[in-house]
């Protein structure tokens, strides 16, 4: 009998044996990058060993028309018995059965590839649970004991293919399999502050093991299927078929070396890069680079990863670097960014090359739960430099289910380039520095932390997860002489009891146009921002523009377009924006008004401001609104670091020459950070509500030793868990997804090009179109809050580009030329002019 895996909408079938064998030779590839290829090869033999069974097969037969009803006894209602036939536990029954016999390491193995097997298509289980109504029990051992006539383990072993048998036994003998895992735990012991595997540290980054071996296995069990159902697809996919560094390293030389010389600016910007250069020789490790803003971090870091990454690909190496990744905080940085190094690193003219070296990937277009449809859209990161969000980045490391977990291996043997780092939700600081630690020790991985404003990672509480920088991190050789030769701008503290009025900021804007010839307004706010907006319009000889998140990034590249052009010729212009302007955007005003927000904000806002030092200096102005105009209630973070600036602010009106005469250098950066870190002590480890969990925790304990949820085990049963890793990964990554109010894409009609691609995107059932128009998508989607969805979707303003997708577009009417994206439907001169 041969046992089938997959079948084709055309009725072509894929056997068992080759769905396994495939899965294998891929995880064991994914593996080897840590090198645990041997691991990674089992999970994939046995982790479909529960479809052997009668009832799977009979299941999957009738599901695809194989079994007619009214001609095979063994047929079944597919419908009815659709998530409720367990071809999962066998595969994980058997692994832990066969190591938790082998000494003390034996049962960390097999709990650890067990959990990964059972777990391939739900996300990682619970360990111990801490479910309100079930907090310490031992949902592992319950899931490894259920009954077999529930996972078939005996009938599925007695039918699996020889071949495979073979192999997996094979497998399982060898004493490398748990041997492996000793040398791990001594490094993770002694890296951890209690120089113990026991300790909430270590334990976070055995948690991070076993995810990246789940890692691994589903994006080798992802691919394998979907090479199978659409091979026609498959051609998109480079699988590591990349551009060698040299022939990118002679690209991005060949553009700095024609760069001329056109702001007074460049010398240092040369300088800066030449550090960079010279930096890239170093060994892997934690690296920063402590750059004021408009110093040229984009291609002075691309210069490092480039030729980092050359050095540390020698064929005679055994861990070659495989990608770059950038993480960015905001969508509208990755936009600039990538256009710039995708201009660089792919030919012009060079069909074959475009869009094959630099990948963007930052909108939530597709829903958690996967079908074939969105295993072949997924991305999984399959190309040399990628530029994505600190969002999925923390999704990846993090978050619920199997999409952003599956790319989780792509982030070892990479170098990952942090822009603007100081951006990092201060709530991840400990899971942050935990991985990051993981990622640089164990995986291969240079990181280097890139910002105008470092935020003191290295200096937090070691005991819950601090950075260990590498010895001489910072890749500039003297920082405070870098930023005084860098100073434009004098920072002018304009807050006054009460506050500005939204009419004294909009005047004061007008003004500084007219003085300086140009002026940014950076608010706390979308509902400030368009507040602010209309009234600089009211009055004004010069052009207003607008920027918020709320426009797809094809919408802000046009609007930044119109306003740089503006900018080059020197004519007046005022633009208005949220803060997605102020980390990394490359403008030159003669003016900025901030409205009052952390120290690290300020200065990036003042990055904006007489960036190519055109003029003597610039004015930036720190302005309080008025209370009833801005509720920061919901903004903690601009909240506190508000207050906490305010005292910054004082400090340096007292004594200036303690912060060498630089409110916005990295002697009052350091002190703010001290400050405002201190008071966010207690969010850094990831608190999670009793409304969320059912018991107040936090996510660094959840992933770690779990102490709430082993004391409750105890009390239970009289005595500690037995188990080894005692994790509760599902309940921290459902806790993680729910907290941080998770977006989800919407595509936008933006202007002719936009109109098109939803008509297109309505009409391509081609699997290799849909992939393209996807890709093309990210550039018209605007990611919403639940509650934004919610209301859109009551008032019919989104729809489905087809049944199934998930993938949302928006009604025209809900799309504003100067908003972009409404819950309330605009006119029909608006949506004619959009």
């Amino acid at each position: 009998m041969d046992f089938i895996a997959h079948v084709r909408d055309n009725g072509e079938r894929q056997r068992l044996r080759d769905h396994l064998r495939g899965v294998g030779e891929k995880a064991s590839t994914n593996a080897a990058k840590i090198g645990w290829g041997k691991h990674g090869e089992l999970m994939g033999l046995l982790h479909d060993l529960g479809k052997y069974s009668d009832a799977f097969q009979a299941y999957l037969k009738s599901a695809t028309g194989i079994l007619n009803q009214d001609e095979d006894e063994e047929f079944v209602d597919a419908n009815s018995l659709r998530g409720r036939i367990d071809h999962s536990t066998a595969g994980a029954q058997l692994v832990w059965c066969e190591l938790e016999k082998r000494g003390r390491l034996g049962p960390i193995v097999g709990q650890m590839l067990a959990l990964c097997i059972a777990s391939h298509h739900s996300g990682l289980i619970d360990c111990l649970s801490s479910d309100h109504r079930s907090l310490g029990e031992d949902a592992f051992t319950r899931r490894m004991n259920k009954a077999d006539e529930r996972s078939h383990l005996v009938e599925a072993w007695s039918k699996a293919d020889v071949a495979i048998r073979e192999r997996a036994e094979s497998l399982l003998a060898k004493p490398e399999v748990v041997a492996e895992l000793q040398a791990w735990l001594g490094r993770i012991a002694l890296a951890a502050p209690g120089n113990t595997d026991k300790d909430f540290v270590a334990q976070q980054q055995i948690g991070l093991l076993v995810r990246f071996l789940f890692s691994c296995l589903i994006d080798a069990d992802r691919l394998d299927t979907a090479i199978f159902e659409k091979p026609r697809a498959n051609r998109h996919r480079r699988q590591g078929d990349y551009a060698e560094w040299p022939i990118l390293i002679n690209r991005l030389e060949t553009h700095l070396a024609a760069l001329e010389p056109r702001e007074p600016i460049d010398q240092l910007r040369r300088d800066i890069s030449q550090h960079c250069l010279v930096g890239a020789a170093r060994e892997r490790g934690i690296f920063t680079l402590s750059v004021p803003t408009g110093g040229g971090k984009t291609l002075a870091s691309l210069r490092f990863a480039l030729h980092h990454a050359a050095r540390h690909t020698d064929p005679e190496q055994a861990k070659k670097i495989d990608r770059i990744i950038y993480v960015i905080p905001f969508t509208s940085i990755i936009d600039q960014n990538a256009e710039v190094v995708r201009g660089i690193l792919e030919p012009k003219g060079d069909s074959a090359e475009h869009g094959r070296i630099v990948l963007e990937h930052h909108s939530n277009l597709t829903p958690e739960v996967q079908g074939w449809r969105d295993k072949i859209l997924t991305e999984n990161w399959d190309a040399p430099v990628i530029y994505t969000t600190m969002v999925q980045f923390l999704e990846t490391l993090f978050g619920a289910g199997t999409r952003g977990a599956r790319r989780m291996h792509q982030l070892a043997n990479a170098v990952l380039i942090f822009d603007e780092i100081q951006s990092l939700p201060v709530n991840c600081v400990h899971l942050f520095n935990n991985a990051i630690n993981f990622l640089a020790d164990h995986c291969g991985s240079t990181v280097v932390l890139c910002t105008a404003t470092q935020p003191l990672l290295d200096k937090v509480d070691s005991s819950q997860g601090a950075i260990r920088l590498t010895p001489n991190s910072e890749l500039m050789p003297d920082v405070s002489s870098l930023f005084a030769d860098l100073k434009r701008v004098d920072v002018i503290n304009q807050q006054k009891p009460g506050g500005w009025t939204q009419e004294e900021v909009a005047r004061l804007a007008r003004k500084e146009t007219q003085d300086a010839g140009s002026c940014l307004v950076i608010v706390n706010t979308k509902k400030a921002a368009q507040a602010v907006y209309l009234l600089c319009q009211e009055g004004s000889s010069v052009p207003v523009f607008h920027l918020s998140t709320s426009l797809c990034p094809a919408h802000r590249k046009a609007i930044l377009r119109e306003v740089r052009e503006s900018l080059e010729r020197r004519e007046p212009v005022l633009c208005v924006s949220t803060q997605l302007i102020e980390a990394g955007v490359d403008v030159d005003f003669g003016a900025v008004i901030r409205y009052a927000a952390g120290l690290d904000s300020i200065a990036q806002a003042a990055g904006r401001c007489n960036r190519n030092m055109r003029n003597a200096t610039g004015r930036v102005h720190v302005v309080n609104p008025r209370q009833e105009d801005e509720n920061l209630d919901r903004l903690i973070d601009i909240r506190i670091g508000r207050d906490k600036t305010a005292r910054i602010l004082n400090d340096y009106e007292e004594d200036p020459v303690r912060f060498n005469r630089n409110l916005i250098g990295p002697e009052a950066m350091a002190w703010y950070y001290e400050n405002y870190f201190f008071a966010r002590k207690g969010d850094m480890s990831y608190p999670v509500s009793a409304a969320t969990l059912g018991h107040n925790d936090t996510l660094l304990n959840l992933l770690s030793s779990n102490p709430l949820a082993s004391a409750e085990y105890g009390r239970r049963n009289g005595q500690m868990p037995k188990l080894y890793l005692r994790q509760s990964f599902k309940a921290a990554a459902l806790a993680f997804k729910a907290i941080d109010a998770p977006t989800q894409g919407v595509i936008v009609p933006y202007g002719e090009s936009g109109r098109e691609l939803v008509n297109d995107l309505c009409a391509a059932f081609d699997v290799e179109k849909q992939y393209a128009l996807l890709r093309r998508a990210q550039q018209y989607t605007v990611n919403v809050f639940p509650h934004q969805l919610a209301k859109l979707q009551e008032a019919g303003a989104v729809h489905p580009v087809q049944e199934g997708t998930g993938i949302l577009h928006l009604d025209p009417r809900y799309y504003s030329f100067e908003f972009g994206l409404v819950t309330e439907p605009i006119g029909p001169m608006e949506t004619l002019l959009s």
